[in-house]
């Protein structure tokens, strides 16, 4: 089958970019939200090859296709931009940069209910102090597994974001991550008995709370589901494909993909344990500076024999001690940033990252959401740490019992027979806190500013900031929601934000060049210095005026400037011919970025003011 003839055909119509908003599809059928459904002859469309019916239903135009509609849907996908294929990036980033912005973008979505978790955590361990909650009632028992929750299944929900991101399908890479983390294997796990799939051994091992063997085995997916999808015939498609993806998939993540994390933890254990025999102050040091790399990989339960029997006949001096100083710094790191952030969500999300990771040793939302997502915070909290590692390796700080290291666990430090030894660990939480605060206030964030202060800094400096978007024409802003049009309100088509007009003429938002014109002059498309692809949609469905009302000032492959007038429109016509003269301002590679941020909703925002930033 020619796929690619046939999607062209389709294209060609219902009326090409000029009528096709989004292009979607499900088991069988392409799902198309077209501008003008009108316009399209449905028994020319069932004459094409490959095309089984049409149908009309919920605002979309359905083409039935078969078993085999994702072929057609790649092939039609590779006719334009729709707003449905996520876009790579083309800026060049070395390998760890490239690591930090797939571990980031996926974990961004995961944040507030890892947040929600850490703060039952501390509530655990405050009310029973308060005297308001009892470690043994049931309440105390069931909101313990309220705050696990989004930790122990963590990888479930990272092979939905993982999925979205490497573009596989969601409810097969979450699968897998359930196979990870099945009850019965886990009962397995915790069996120690060798057991094996086809003949293969698979190791014994917890995935609860990992992060990178997902994130592998989502990554693998997309090219198992392309290899299935290219052998496998139309009409067996449907059966074959999920029975097979997820038979290899499991098999891969059980017997290749989990066990190198845990075969790389048995190898740094036996590394550290090596190096602290020759110079322990040196291990104590490596380990807390790396600890939340390592915490990230799932390679300190390879420490788990050590740490899990801590007591004061057995005493741990190397893993516990250093997650005390790793941890602290990482909600000193997370405070530092939300007193020297100028954005009220970053402030917010890092304040209640901090305090998880001071007082519960829950440094999962710090590290996701904080300090590895801006960098320099992440850097400033491994420099303390390795530094109160080496004070822990000199002084011999030992922990005599198991507990998450934090601030309200300093107890666990506590040995009357040993002189000084709880005194140390309270100077190294301390000079943690201090060490790792002023680091981070020193090195900054590098943070992209929406407040009333980023519009002051935009105004005084010009354009130069690529990744800024500026108001295009003056005007009331309103959320994308809130658009009278659902490919834009649904945000299919990326994220972004609204201006009602209030001038006739549309400027350049930011240096870049002009990427795409509309004929009918209604809608232009920009590609920022940052590689940002940015559509100004002029109304709703203007597309029907043909370019009546709409003047051009410059053309596909011109470089504009912020500020520069790109468009002049008669909205007074525009309104009076019975169009919605409101401006959806969309990033359409908004998948491209760690967030799209828009303005808060305001009354009137003027040219140059910035209403929409990317990070």
């Amino acid at each position: 089958m020619n796929y690619q003839q046939t999607a062209k055909e389709i294209y060609n119509a219902v009326g090409g970019s000029e009528n096709i908003q989004t292009v979607t599809h499900c088991v069988t059928r392409l799902r198309l939200t077209l501008k003008n459904q009108g316009q399209v002859d449905d028994e020319k469309v069932k004459t094409i090859p490959g095309v089984m019916g049409v149908m009309k239903k919920a605002g979309q135009y359905q083409v039935i296709m078969g078993n085999d509609v994702a072929n057609y849907y790649r092939a039609f996908s590779k006719l334009g931009d729709f707003g449905s294929a996520p876009v790579a990036s083309t800026e060049k980033k070395n390998i760890f940069e490239h690591l930090v912005e797939t571990i980031s973008g996926c974990m961004s979505p995961l944040i507030p209910a890892l947040l929600g978790g850490g703060m039952i955590k501390v509530l655990l361990i405050i009310l029973p102090l308060l005297g308001i909650l009892n470690e043994t009632s049931s309440t105390y028992a069931v909101l313990t597994f309220f705050g696990d929750a989004p930790f122990y299944f963590m990888p479930v929900m990272l092979a939905f974001t993982a999925a979205q991101k490497f573009g596989v399908t969601p409810m097969l890479a979450v699968a897998v991550g359930g196979i990870m983390l099945h009850p019965s294997f886990a009962t397995m796990v915790t069996a120690g008995d060798p057991i094996d799939i086809f003949g293969l051994p698979i190791t014994l091992a917890s995935y609860g709370s990992s992060v990178i063997p997902i994130l592998i085995m989502v990554w693998l997916m997309k090219y198992i589901e392309a290899f299935f999808n290219r052998i496998i015939p139309a009409v067996m498609k449907n059966l074959l494909q999920p029975l097979l993806v997820l038979l290899l998939s499991g098999v891969i993540a059980l017997v290749v993909v989990g066990p190198l994390g845990t075969f790389a933890g048995q190898g740094l254990s036996a590394a550290v344990i090596w190096i602290q025999a020759k110079a322990g102050w040196l291990a104590l040091g490596l380990m807390a500076a790396f600890m939340p790399l390592i915490v990230m990989t799932g390679m300190h339960w390879a420490f788990a024999p050590i740490f899990l029997i801590a007591s004061p006949a057995s005493p741990d001096v190397l893993i516990l001690p250093a997650m005390l100083a790793a941890n602290v710094a990482q909600g000193a790191a997370a405070l530092a940033v939300s007193m020297k952030a100028k954005d009220k969500d970053l402030k917010q999300v890092a304040l209640g990252a901090g305090i998880s990771a001071l007082l519960a040793g829950v440094t999962e939302p710090a590290l996701y959401g904080v300090t590895l997502k801006y960098k320099k915070p992440l850097y400033a909290a491994m420099i303390a740490g390795g530094l109160c590692g080496i004070f822990m390796g000199i002084t011999g700080v030992e922990s005599y019992a198991f507990a998450v290291p934090s601030l309200v666990a300093l107890p666990q430090f506590i040995n009357g027979s040993v002189d000084g030894n709880f005194i140390n660990a309270c100077i190294v939480a301390v000079a943690s806190i201090i060490i790792t605060f002023m680091f981070t206030w020193f090195f900054g964030i590098d943070e992209e500013v929406t407040t009333e202060t980023a519009v002051l800094e935009v105004v005084e400096s010009g354009s130069g900031d690529p990744k800024k978007v500026l108001a295009p024409v003056k005007g009331r802003v309103i959320p994308l929601e809130k658009v009278n049009d659902s490919a834009f309100s649904s945000k299919v088509m990326g994220q972004g934000i609204a201006i009602i007009p209030e001038e006739d003429t549309i400027v350049a938002p930011f240096d870049g060049t002009v990427s795409a014109l509309f004929p009918t002059k209604h809608a232009i498309g920009l590609t920022s210095e940052a590689n940002m692809e940015l559509l100004i949609h002029v109304g709703i469905d203007t597309v029907e005026l043909n370019g009546k009302y709409f003047e051009s000032l410059v053309a596909v492959g011109d470089r504009v400037k912020a500020g520069q007038p790109l468009l002049t429109v008669d909205f007074a016509a525009v309104k009076a011919a019975g169009y919605d003269t409101v401006i959806p301002i969309v990033v359409t590679n908004s998948d491209s970025f760690i967030d799209v941020v828009p303005k808060d909703e305001m009354k009137t925002a003027d040219y140059e003011e910035a209403i929409l930033y990317v990070i």
